[in-house]
């Protein structure tokens, strides 16, 4: 089993998921008394979300490059990076580093692929959404027909994202609303939707609606583990 690289904190509300899932995944693929082989390095969001405000992504960059490297330091055989936004400055890290970095947008790309997914809606933080390095990869990369929601519906979702979800506060008002606008994009023909912000998947189920969800945690989390026993 190889040891798998965590960059965390980008909220560590979602951080405790991706420990959960890989450790669960672990344990299916296994048996028995075994766990996954992790080295985390969870960064103090604050500074992370001064630098988005401020548009300095550099120094982003910057904060998550040092802590790349203490992980690879640290043994760490590849990496994942455990949140959609900050993989704009991906490749800064991957510069860096000598470890492979396993990109969530290939990851959820490939699991819509394989499930027959060419129009897929997109709901993130506003970067992820509006920006070309999540978006673009998809289409460029997988020929992918990516849609995002309304420039009000955006607003809403990344207010939720960072004044709800990334403080721990799960609401159900809010919920409501995210179902409202899954269920408007469903009209615009699309197969299924990303949940692409790791936060998203702790308000949105697959229970709560019949449009197919792709929870970029989930199929991340379960990349790591497909890496870590089969490379």
């Amino acid at each position: 089993m190889q040891t798998i690289g965590l960059l965390g904190g980008m909220s560590w509300e979602s951080t405790v998921s991706y420990y959960q899932l890989i450790n669960q995944g672990i344990k299916r693929e296994l048996g028995g008394l075994h766990s996954a082989k992790i080295i985390l390095n969870s960064v103090d969001f604050q500074a992370i979300e001064v630098c988005q405000a401020r548009n300095n992504w550099q120094g982003a960059a910057d904060i998550l490059c040092k802590a790349a490297l203490n992980v690879q330091a640290g043994g760490a055989d590849f990496l994942l990076i455990c949140t959609n936004t900050m993989h704009k400055v991906a490749g800064a890290i991957e510069a860096e580093i000598d470890i492979p970095l396993l990109h969530i947008a290939d990851a959820t790309a490939q699991s819509l692929v394989s499930q027959g997914v060419s129009r897929v809606a997109l709901l993130g933080t506003q970067f992820t959404m509006e920006q070309d390095f999540y978006k673009g990869r998809l289409s460029d990369c997988y020929g992918l027909d990516v849609v995002i929601p309304t420039t009000a519906d955006r607003a809403i979702i990344h207010d939720v994202i960072y004044n709800e979800l990334c403080r721990g506060n799960v609401l159900e008002k809010s919920k409501q609303e995210y179902l409202r606008i899954i269920n408007q994009m469903a009209v615009q023909d699309v197969d299924a939707v990303i949940l692409g912000c790791t936060e998203i998947g702790l308000l949105i189920k697959q229970a709560d609606t019949s449009i197919p969800l792709f929870d970029t945690t989930e199929i991340h989390a379960q990349a790591a583990v497909a890496y870590a026993l089969t490379s």
